[in-house]
């Protein structure tokens, strides 16, 4: 359900990167795989590869992707140059040395490709941040301090493909996630709602998803503590009084061209 969440907070975009008619996309940390699924067909003429530690995508996807499980920490077994997008969103935690991800993405990316990076953040505009998401924030967040694994801001994504490795044309873009269907806009409305159904319903991306091992294995919480922050934020999701949303943070850049490359 995120990903079409996802879909709808992007306006039916699967990504921002200005691609033309590319021959082969790289997906790093899969997932279950629909994101690869969509943009294959999207461009039935690309070879589209996901990679992820967890082969639990599906068997049954379009003939051009295919699904290859792979540590994106560890070296790439990919060629130099033979990418024309790379690809990663959420992924931020799982990446202990973003310089050495960022320079094995450069390294893939032919000369003229971009490589995208998406992550998700948490703000209010009118200091309505609900007190029980706060909490769940501030403790994740803590806890990925702890162990050197922070939430990146934009700045900090642009860093990553502007600074540590020599990505160009870097471009930064900001989208709004309602948590909860507490928006006026009946767009956003809508994505709020869907937000808040994910967050009811789906274990797998809601708030104890996100939290659990966090603040029980890095925290030391008890699992009983733990989950009383999780049903707090959920109220606060349920709750119109408190107009909160994750940016959806998107960065993108353009490896430089053999030529540019020469002359810097």
């Amino acid at each position: 359900m995120h990903h079409e969440i996802l879909l709808q907070v992007m306006k039916e975009k699967l990504f921002l990167a200005p691609l033309k008619d590319p021959h082969r996309i790289l997906d790093i940390g899969t997932g279950t795989g629909i994101w690869a699924i969509d943009v294959a067909d999207k461009f039935p003429a690309a070879e589209v590869i996901g990679t992820d530690l967890s082969p639990i995508q599906p068997a049954w996807v379009p003939p051009n992707c295919k699904f290859e499980v792979d540590n994106a920490e560890q070296s790439w077994t990919f060629q130099a140059d033979s990418f024309d997008y790379v690809h990663s969103r959420n992924l931020a935690q799982t990446i202990g040395d973003w310089e050495k991800y960022m320079s094995e993405a450069f390294r893939c990316t032919k000369p003229g490709g971009y490589c995208e990076l998406a992550k998700l953040g948490l703000q209010s505009d009118d200091n309505t941040l609900h007190p029980g998401i706060k909490k769940h924030c501030d403790l994740c967040c803590a806890a990925m301090e702890k162990i050197d694994r922070p939430f990146p801001t934009l700045a900090k994504l642009k860093k990553y493909l502007e600074k540590n490795v020599g990505f160009v044309d870097i471009q930064l873009v900001d989208f709004k996630q309602p948590l909860g269907p507490w928006a006026k806009d009946t767009y956003m409305k809508r994505v709020g709602a869907m937000t808040m159904l994910m967050a009811e319903t789906d274990r797998s991306v809601g708030f104890e998803a996100y939290g659990m091992a966090a603040m029980t294995r890095i925290l030391g919480m008890s699992k009983e503590d733990a989950t009383e922050v999780f049903t707090d934020a959920l109220k606060g999701v349920r709750n119109k009084n408190y107009h909160t949303y994750n940016f959806f943070h998107i960065a993108y850049g353009r490896k430089p061209t053999e030529e540019e490359q020469t002359t810097r």
